[in-house]
């Protein structure tokens, strides 16, 4: 296990599709087990796998005692309804806006084995889900925001620390890449 790079906002595997897995191997325990170890150092609430440079349908999540991870997610929603609430991301440290999601979602998805599996969310466990897909499918929670507040968004960036003069600046440790990575 690793704590690994996390990959932010103008980084080009941020906005690319990830490709499903295929191969349940030790390969792929070993990025689920980094996965948790970086989600767990950066203390946020989800981490898909883009996020550290791999290009594969996975991401782990902690929010309160749910936790977990899946691998080639798919979203239903059991009903219409939607929730306001504020968001953020760890592709973008310190920048936190309103995003409407759907307020339940169940994922349905696999172990790092092949096994089937399904979560039930709703309120913030509903909303990690629904961003942690979009990362998988090479969205941004800044394209879910008006475009008023994008705009809003987009100052508040390029003044950020991280954002160096237009090109993003990876958050660095010790650890080097390996096994998958893009």
């Amino acid at each position: 296990m690793a704590i690994r790079n996390i990959r932010l906002f103008g980084d080009p595997i941020l906005r690319t599709a990830a490709d499903p897995v295929a191969d349940f191997d030790k390969q792929l325990r070993s990025l689920v087990k980094d996965l948790t170890q970086t989600l767990d150092d950066a203390q946020g609430a989800g981490l898909a796998a883009p996020q550290i440079g791999v290009g594969l349908r996975v991401f782990a999540y902690a929010v309160g005692s749910e936790r977990g991870y899946l691998v080639n997610p798919v979203l239903e929603f059991p009903d219409e309804e939607e929730q306001d609430g504020e968001e953020g991301c760890l592709s973008f440290p310190g920048i936190y806006y309103d995003v409407k999601r759907r307020l339940n979602t169940v994922a349905r998805g696999f172990t790092d084995r092949g096994d089937p599996i399904q979560v039930v969310g709703t309120e913030v466990l509903a909303r990690c889900l629904q961003h942690e897909t979009d990362h998988l499918d090479g969205v941004l929670f800044l394209d879910r925001l008006t475009p008023e507040t994008r705009k809003q968004a987009m100052r508040e960036i390029r003044q950020a620390e991280w954002f160096d003069g237009g090109v993003p600046v990876l958050k660095q440790d010790p650890h080097p890449l390996f096994g998958g990575a893009r």
